[in-house]
């Protein structure tokens, strides 16, 4: 089984969750239909899949690590 150590506090899941939707509103409301907007919800989807797991690949290659206390 593939495990990944989570990297992402609570705090900054919680942030992670409201910019996922913040962004595919906007992406809905202000980018034209087609490929820019599906790259858009894209992004606010990597954003959410972090928030629900917990790990961030792009935090992992800059040597974040878990900061101690992760719930």
């Amino acid at each position: 089984m593939f495990h990944l150590k989570r990297n992402v506090p609570a705090f900054e899941r919680a942030i992670r969750v409201g910019l996922a939707l913040l962004a595919a509103l906007g992406a809905f409301y202000f980018l034209p239909p087609g490929a820019l907007r599906l790259l858009g919800w894209a992004a606010a989807g990597m954003l959410a899949a972090t928030a629900a797991v917990g790990f961030c690949p792009a935090c992992a290659m800059l040597g974040r690590g878990s900061g101690g206390r992760m719930k």
